[in-house]
């Protein structure tokens, strides 16, 4: 994103997105400070009756959130903060809007003169700019107590400047109007006719059909190049306790910073957790608030590929030799439509996978095709029966570590031990590559799957779960024993006699699904 200001001389930064490089402008933004909560109907209550009181942790939400992007973002940028009487930042907000990139600016309400002191002594800045807060709605003039008054206007000589002599673009509509992709590839035309872009923190997230508005996070992400360490980030919500994590954990170390867990808990979040990848980066000493629990992942340690070869047993060695009598051929293959084609056809061949429900059965080839292309650092190793795909594996290459995402192959094929000789040729591939390690996923929630892992040569390998409280409602969750998943908390003991009944329950589910999707038909 990036505007220009009539007032201020150009700073140009020079920025690659579509693949070609670009001229920006300095970053201009108008935030206009309308409302203190996330929730409308609160927000509404507390103009009503009055209330100038701040703190709590959905006061000015979104408007921290933003404020984080700006101090996070490599390029010139300015964010100019309008507030009302009732969006006073508090100390939490006040400590993100540095000086450098931010300046606190006036959203008349109805007394220009009393807001204006009042803003410039709750906050502890000068104050130089104003804009007007309107609205053309009977209710919400009531509301803001201007008896049928769209806007108030600030006498000729009200010594602030007015900020709405400079053009404006407002980009929570555009990013309604328009769409994402238009909106993005607009800014760049925007800065350079002098636009400033015109924000309201409530639509960051949601969107308004009545004043054609957001959710405009997306577009604002992108434009700042901010917010990418959150992108692998996914959520499990236990009863009310939001459990956020990497699910790239496995990938690269991870020591979360203050900053990252204050994005978290803006967003949301109650508890953050991650595993320690210690057969390669161990963290030596921990923070005292972070949990530990026991994990573990299914590690295979690559010296060479004869070695691996002479330590797994006969039996395994030899299903490998059968595959190939069978006419079994695996090689690396490229990312290709044809390629989706065959991994559609084994996703859609059963709705059952190993006793359980599979997932991925009923996806599109389109879906497909789009998830393959977009993991980019990654090695597909096909098993072909003569022209006919009859399995496939991903591997995943990651910091120190390569991971097996996937292995699949047509039921039809199962007695050619498919699945052992593409395994053979992953820790082949990975031996070439100089990959020390090997992951499998985990041990010991799924018995036969086990068994297979164990005879190519992984190990249950015990790593450290961390479990960071991010807000009280986590602490307090933690303390409950609420943070982990129940097949996690459960011991062996009772969890093992209980698979057989999970795995009818999912194939029940499916078959349902599967019933009532043809009936539909």
């Amino acid at each position: 994103m990036a505007s220009l200001s009539k007032w201020q001389g150009f700073i140009t930064i020079t920025v690659f997105h579509y693949g070609l490089a670009t001229e920006w402008a300095m970053i201009k933004l108008r935030i206009d400070v309308d409302y203190p909560y996330t929730s409308r109907a609160r927000s509404f209550a507390s103009v009503a009756l009055r209330r100038k009181s701040t703190g709590g942790t959905d006061y000015l939400r979104n408007a921290c959130i933003i404020a984080q992007m700006v101090n996070e973002s490599q390029k010139a940028i300015k964010a100019y903060w309008f507030f009302t009487p009732y969006t006073v930042p508090d100390k939490r907000l006040l400590q993100l809007l540095k000086p450098e990139k931010h300046e606190v600016a006036l959203h008349v309400v109805n007394k220009p003169e009393e807001e204006w002191k009042e803003l410039e002594q709750k906050t502890g800045r000068t104050i130089k700019y104003y804009s007007i807060h309107g609205t053309e709605n009977r209710v919400a003039q009531l509301i803001w107590g201007r008896h049928g008054k769209s806007q108030v206007v600030p006498k000729s000589d009200f010594p602030l400047r007015s900020f709405h002599d400079f053009t404006t673009m407002s980009l929570d509509r555009e990013r309604y109007l328009h769409g994402y992709e238009k909106t993005l590839k607009s800014i760049h035309a925007w800065a350079e006719q002098d636009v400033v872009l015109s924000i309201h923190p409530d639509w960051l997230f949601k969107i308004n059909n009545k004043t054609n508005r957001g959710p405009y996070y997306d577009v604002l992400k992108s434009a700042l190049e901010v917010d990418f360490d959150l992108d692998t980030v996914s959520t499990r919500k236990t009863l009310s306790v939001k459990v956020a994590r990497d699910f790239r954990e496995y990938y690269k170390n991870i020591n979360p910073a203050p900053h990252f867990l204050l994005k978290l808990k803006l967003r949301g979040q109650d508890i953050f957790t991650f595993i320690e990848r210690k057969w390669c980066c161990p963290i030596p000493n921990p923070p005292p608030t972070w949990v530990k629990t026991d994990d573990n992942i299914g590690l295979l340690e690559i010296k060479d590929y004869p070695t691996w070869w002479n330590a797994i047993g006969k039996k395994t060695r030899n299903m490998v030799r059968k595959a190939e009598k069978d006419g079994v051929v695996t090689s690396i293959v490229p990312q290709s439509d044809k390629l989706a084609e065959g991994i559609y056809k084994i996703y859609n061949e059963t709705p059952v996978r190993q006793g359980r429900a599979f997932p991925h059965y009923g996806e599109s080839q389109a879906l497909v095709a789009a998830n393959m292309y977009q993991e980019k650092n990654s090695t597909f190793i096909a098993g072909y029966i003569g022209d006919e795909l009859a399995g496939f594996i991903q591997i995943l290459h990651g910091d120190d570590i390569a991971i097996l995402s996937n292995i699949l192959s047509m039921q039809k094929h199962w007695d050619k031990s498919v699945n052992n000789a593409l395994l053979a040729k992953a820790v082949e591939v990975c031996a070439e590559r100089g990959e020390r390690w090997l992951m499998y996923g985990r041990i010991g929630n799924h018995p036969s799957l086990d068994k297979f892992k164990e005879n190519n040569g992984f190990v249950k390998y015990p790593v450290i779960r961390y479990y960071i409280p991010i807000t009280g409602k986590g602490r307090l969750a933690i303390k409950l024993g609420l943070h982990r998943e129940l097949k996690d908390a459960l011991p062996d003991r009772i969890k093992y006699p209980l698979l057989p009944l999970v795995n009818w329950i999912s194939r029940t589910k499916a078959k349902t699904k599967l019933s009532l999707r043809k009936t539909k038909a």
